[in-house]
C-alpha cells in the first residue's frame, strides 16, 4: 500500500497566491512525501504553483490532491499555508485551524491559530524556519542580475584589441542577508564593489567577500547586544557624517543597491534626490526596501523610473522574480515550522504555547 493509500490523521491545503506580484508558492512537490510521513492529507488549490513552473500534475504525481474551489474542503482542514495570500472564508473553518504565512496585512484571528513567519525570533533553532533569509538571499542575488539587464555597460573589466573597458563599479548599502549575497554576486560577475553597513560586524564579512568596507569615522558604535542582521536607528550626527560619506561616493558608482531595513518602521533614506542627481547619466539604483518606502528618496514602489538618466529600480517583491527557487526554499522553511507543532506519537497538531520560536510568531 502507498503512502496515497493511506487514511491520514491531519489535513493541509495550500493556497494559490492571488498578488499578481507574487509568483512563489507555499510548497514544492518534493516536500509532500515529507508532509504525508507525518500523517498529513496534501490539498492544493488548482494552479498554485504554475508561476513557480510546478504544474498541478507535477504536485498530483508526488501525491498531493488538486481542489478547484477550496471551499468544499475547508471545513475539514486543519492547517492552511500561504506565501502572502489571506483572502479565504475563515467563518468556513475549524475552530482552532493553524495558518502560516507571511501575510500583507491582518486577517480575522478569533477563531484561528495564525502563525506569523517573519515574527520567527533570531535563534539558532529557528534558522531553518527563517524564510525572511531564504528569501533575502535571492532577494540580494535578484537585484545584481536586474541592475546589470537595466544598466548599458559590461559588468567584468574587458582588455580587447580596440582597448581596455573598465569593470562597473557597485557600492551595496546595508550588508545583511541580502546585501552580502548581492556582494557576492557582483564579485562573480567581475564587477568592483563597495559596501556599506553601520554595523562594525557587517566589516568582517564584506572584506571576506572581497568589497571594499566604506565606514564612517565615528566614536559611535553599534550596541553589542543589537548587532545583528538588521539596522538599528543612529545618532542625527552619524546620519550628517553618513550623508556626507554615501554623497561622495555614491557619485562615482554605477549601481547602487540598497537593502536597509529597521524592524517595524519605514525605510530608512539613505539616499536623496541631491544624490540621486549626481550620479552619472546611465546609472542605476535598486531599491529592496522599496515595498517599506525604500531607501531612496524617488523610489516608486512596483515601478522602474528614470531620473536625469539614473534609472531607479524599485519592484515590490524581489523573491517572487526567482519564484522557482524562492518557492523551493520558502516551501522547506515552512515544513519545518510546522513540524514544530506536530505531536509526532499521538498524530496530532499539538501547539506549545510556552516554546519561544511559538510564542513569538503566533498572533492570535
Amino acid at each position: 500500500m502507498g503512502l496515497t493509500d493511506i487514511n491520514f490523521f491531519m489535513k493541509l491545503l495550500v493556497l494559490k497566491e492571488i498578488s499578481p506580484n507574487e509568483n512563489r508558492v507555499a510548497i514544492t512537490p518534493d516536500l509532500i512525501s515529507k508532509y504525508q510521513k507525518l500523517d498529513v492529507e496534501i490539498f492544493i488549490e488548482a494552479k498554485a504553483g504554475e508561476k513557480s513552473s510546478i504544474s498541478d500534475a507535477d504536485f498530483e504525481k508526488a501525491g498531493a490532491k488538486i481542489i478547484s474551489d477550496i471551499r468544499s474542503i475547508l471545513p475539514e482542514i486543519d492547517a492552511i499555508i500561504s506565501v502572502q495570500n489571506t483572502e479565504i472564508d475563515f467563518s468556513k473553518t475549524k475552530a482552532g485551524v493553524v495558518f502560516i504565512a507571511i501575510p500583507k496585512k491582518q486577517i480575522p484571528v478569533e477563531k484561528i491559530n495564525f502563525f506569523a513567519l517573519e515574527l520567527l525570533p533570531r535563534i539558532t533553532r529557528a534558522q531553518g524556519m527563517d524564510a525572511l533569509s531564504s528569501q533575502s538571499n535571492l532577494a540580494g542575488y535578484r537585484a545584481v542580475i536586474d541592475a546589470v539587464y537595466e544598466m548599458q555597460k559590461a559588468v567584468p573589466m574587458m582588455m580587447t584589441a580596440a582597448g581596455t573597458i573598465s569593470a562597473a563599479k557597485f557600492l551595496i548599502l546595508g550588508a545583511g542577508v541580502a546585501g552580502l549575497q548581492a556582494i557576492a554576486t557582483a564579485k562573480r560577475l567581475g564587477a568592483i564593489v563597495s559596501a556599506f553597513d553601520v554595523r562594525t560586524a557587517a566589516k568582517e564579512q564584506v572584506q571576506s567577500l572581497g568589497a571594499k568596507f566604506v565606514e564612517v569615522k565615528l566614536a559611535e558604535k553599534v550596541d553589542g547586544q543589537r548587532e545583528g542582521i538588521y539596522a538599528q536607528e543612529m545618532s542625527d550626527e552619524y546620519k550628517k557624517l553618513q550623508q556626507e560619506l554615501l554623497k561622495d561616493t555614491i557619485k562615482n558608482q554605477d549601481v547602487v543597491i540598497t537593502t536597509a531595513l529597521i524592524p517595524g518602521k519605514k525605510a530608512p533614506i539613505l539616499i536623496s534626490e541631491e544624490m540621486v542627481k549626481s550620479m552619472k547619466r546611465g546609472s542605476i539604483i535598486v531599491d529592496l526596501a522599496a515595498v517599506n518606502g525604500g531607501n531612496c528618496a524617488l523610489t516608486q514602489n512596483g515601478k522602474v523610473i528614470e531620473i536625469n538618466g539614473v534609472k531607479i529600480i524599485g519592484h515590490e517583491n524581489f523573491p517572487s522574480r526567482v519564484a522557482s527557487d524562492a518557492s523551493k526554499l520558502f516551501s522547506k522553511n515552512i515544513f519545518n515550522f510546522f513540524e514544530l507543532l506536530i505531536d509526532k506519537e499521538q498524530k496530532v497538531i499539538s501547539i506549545n504555547r510556552e516554546d519561544e520560536i511559538i510564542k513569538s510568531t503566533l498572533v492570535s
